[in-house]
This record gives C-alpha cells, structure tokens and sequence, in this order.
C-alpha cells in the first residue's frame, strides 16, 4: 500500500465555533490533499455547520452533548487507515498534520500525540489551564508509567487499529486522558511531534472550565485508576482497614494479656469485622485484576485484527482440506485487493484437472465400496 493509497480522515469537534472552523477546514484540505475532513456539529447554534459545509467538509451531527460523545461516534462511523483529531478553534496548527501522519507512518506507530508548543507573542494557554495540565501529566506518568508531556491536547494522528480498538467512554473533555491512559494499558507504539499553538480567533470563545473540567478530568483518573489498577486500588483500600483494625486490636490485646479479661466487646467486634473487611477488599482486587487482565487481553485481540499503518498487508490463509489425510495448503493473500500469489511463494494451487480426476477416483472408490457393502448384506 502506497501513501496515494491511504485514506486519511480528519474529525473535527465543534460547538458554535463558527468564527475558526472554516479556516480549520480549509487548511486541513490544503495541508494534506486528499485528505477527508469530517465537522461534528454538537449541537451550534451560530451556523458552524453551514460554515463547515461552504468550506469543503462533510458535516455530521452529534446530539448528545460533549466531546466524547462526538468521538465515540465519530470513531464508530468512519473507516479509514488514518485518523486526524483536531479542535475547531483553529488554535493548532493544521500545516503540521503532514509531519505527524508521516511519522505515524514511517515509525509505524500508532499513536502520534501533538505536543502543545506555546506561543509567548500569541499565548492561548490560560494559566490555570498550563499548571493542571503539567498536575495531570505527571499523575498519570506516575500511576500508569509511561511519561507523557501533553496528555490533554487535542491534536493527534491514530491508526485504524487504534481507532477500532478503543472503547471511547467518556462523555466531555475527559477523552483525552482516557486516549493518553488507553495508550498506556496496551503499550501501543506512540510518539510525540510538536506543534504549534496560539490563542483563539477575535469572537471565539473557549468551551472548557479550568475548574469544573478539571475536577471531571481528576474523577476520571480516579476511577481507571480502580478499573484500571484494581489490584493496586484495593491493595490500599484494604490496607487502610486493616491498620484500623491492628490499631484498635492492640490495646485489647495489651489489656488480654495483663488481665486475661476482654472488657470492650465492641471494640473487639468492630476490629474483628474491620479486618475481614481488609480481606474480603484483597479478595476483590485479585477477582478484578483477573477480569482486567482478560478485557486487555481481549482489546490486544481485537487490535491486532488490523495491519500496522501502511503495511503491505500480508497474510498467510488455508483452504480446507477435501478429504481427511490429505494434506492443506497454504497461499499467500494480499489484503489490498485479494489476488492470490501461491506461485511466487512456491505454494500452489491444485489444478482443475487435479480436482476432476481426484473426483473421479472418489467416486470410484465409493462405488466399490457401496458394491462390497452390498456383497456382505448379502
């Protein structure tokens, strides 16, 4: 498969970003020819469809608010062999998409991550926006260990196989860490490229709360850290009852083996159950940690369905046998366009004459089979 034969698809998110995504458009279509330029509409009211349409992208509608809910369905509908991300607020620089997908080709890799590199003359990060995101780069590096320098931007490149391996729960701006942590749990190839950032256009304003979007993104953390690292989770979780419960058992104790009376019955229940408590919380981890190890292993499955980014696509298939004992062979498959290379490959095919006159002496043999069988009843 050649470059000339990739289908690249960009998906851009919008909400009423009418004064950026034309301009979002028609540099992606100049940066990379060919490329397809899908604009999710979630749900504007400023006339960004119409904006996006005039510009030269194919517009689709998301009803469900939130960027996660755009590309849950955005990645369900298109089928590609490269996948371009960006935000409609023209804060990226599109000029940089062809370096990325070249990237992700030559690597292969599967994941290219844009690196926000700031513009001190046209700033767009808020600061607030600047320390959570270095907060949440090293948490995640930390808890899921791999280092990321970006993990909430919003421009990258994935292969197909990525794409059509990731589950995509998030509903709002959280997907990005969700995407930056689905990287990391399946150890898939992945980079980094820098790219360009600047501030929004005159009349554009930001959707994403430093506050209220943070805490959702630190929630989210949260909870893949337990669906995640369940063994971890609960290792702690149960760690804590259990040190509740020595430190309540040992004065008993003490007092035990001074008296030989245990005077505080409660306490002792209380101790007693937040200890089996501790246990029944191991237990869990362990069940979970089994169920985790088999959705990875199943996501692992599902993502080596597909060829590696501009892979010939070469496969080895079998025919089935006609007959028991004798013998399959194999033929090379291009998945490009199908067409058999058994001959190059020295593996070749049975002739049509082979099939007739293996026919024939099947037939033959089962005739005189069915006569002796005949010869015997009678």
């Amino acid at each position: 498969m050649t470059d000339d034969d990739l289908v690249i698809a960009a998906i851009v998110p919008c909400y009423n970003e009418a004064a950026a995504v034309g301009k979002v458009v028609s540099d992606l279509l100049e940066a990379v020819p060919g490329i397809h330029v899908f604009v999710y509409d979630n749900n504007s009211s400023d006339g960004t469809d119409e904006i996006a349409r005039a510009a030269g992208a194919t517009v689709r509608y998301e009803n469900r608010k939130g960027k996660g809910n755009v590309i849950r369905r955005a990645f369900g509908d298109i089928d590609a062999d490269v996948y371009l991300l960006i935000d409609g607020d023209d804060t990226y620089d599109a000029f940089a998409a062809p370096d990325m997908i070249r990237t992700l080709l030559e690597g292969p890799y599967d994941h290219i991550l844009g690196v926000r590199q700031d513009d001190p003359d046209a700033t767009a990060y808020r600061p607030g926006h600047a320390a959570g995101n270095r907060a949440f780069n090293t948490l995640v590096g930390k808890l899921f260990g791999l280092p990321v320098s970006d993990m909430l931007s919003g421009y990258r490149i994935f292969s197909r196989r990525f794409v059509k391996s990731f589950p995509a729960l998030s509903k709002e701006f959280e997907i990005e860490t969700e995407l930056t942590v689905h990287t990391m749990n399946l150890r898939i190839p992945q980079t980094e490229v820098p790219v360009g950032f600047r501030d929004r256009p005159e009349g554009s304003e930001s959707k994403l709360s430093t506050v209220k979007d943070g805490l959702k993104i630190l929630s989210l953390i949260a909870h893949l850290i337990r669906y995640e690292r369940p063994l971890s989770f609960h290792g702690i979780l149960g760690g804590v009852f259990a040190i509740i419960a020595v430190i309540l058992a040992i004065p008993l104790f003490v007092e035990f083996g001074e008296t030989g009376l245990v005077p505080r019955f409660p306490t002792a229940i209380l101790a007693g159950l937040l200890m089996v408590i501790a246990f029944f919380t191991w237990l869990v981890g362990f069940v979970l940690d089994g169920i985790t190890r088999s959705r990875r292993e199943s996501s692992r499955l599902t993502y080596l369905m597909y060829a590696a980014p501009n892979s010939p696509g070469v496969r080895l298939a079998w025919d089935a046998p006609t007959e028991i004992g004798e013998s399959s062979y194999a033929q090379i498959v291009d998945r490009t366009d199908g067409s058999a290379h058994g001959a190059e490959s020295g593996l070749a095919e049975p002739s049509e004459d082979a099939d007739a006159s293996t026919l024939t002496d099947q037939s033959a043999q089962t005739a005189d089979v069915s006569a002796g069988t005949g010869d015997r009843r009678a």
